[in-house]
């Protein structure tokens, strides 16, 4: 795994987690689980886990969008055109689940109400 792929794998992670506090009780008592409070325990961590969110996901844009600019030896993964191109998909798609997790206790409330 490329140093770009786990910072941005570890982004979403990160989001997911800041989520926790937030969906995970909904999620528990949709599916008829108890003990559903158990998860707001994450609420304290959730500014660590959206900052861990930010650092991670900076990284890895930088990770992907300042090894353009390097000259890419021919050979390597990155001199492939159609890799860099999934290598940005997987990315954005990545930062769009962050963002879509990461706000989720602002936007709940009007798809919950």
């Amino acid at each position: 795994m490329t140093k770009t792929l786990l910072a941005a794998l570890g982004g979403v992670v990160a989001a997911l987690g800041s989520a926790l506090c937030c969906a995970g009780p909904l999620v528990a008592v949709t599916i008829g689980v108890s003990g559903a409070g158990l998860a707001t325990t994450f609420e304290p961590l959730r500014p660590y886990f959206l900052g861990g969110t930010l650092v991670f996901l900076g990284l890895a844009h930088y990770g992907v969008y300042h090894e353009d600019q390097r000259a890419c030896e021919p050979g390597r993964v990155c001199a492939e055109p159609r890799v860099r191109r999934r290598m940005k998909q997987i990315l954005w798609a990545a930062t769009v689940v962050a963002v879509v997790f990461g706000t989720f206790p602002y936007w709940s409330v009007w798809v919950l109400a």
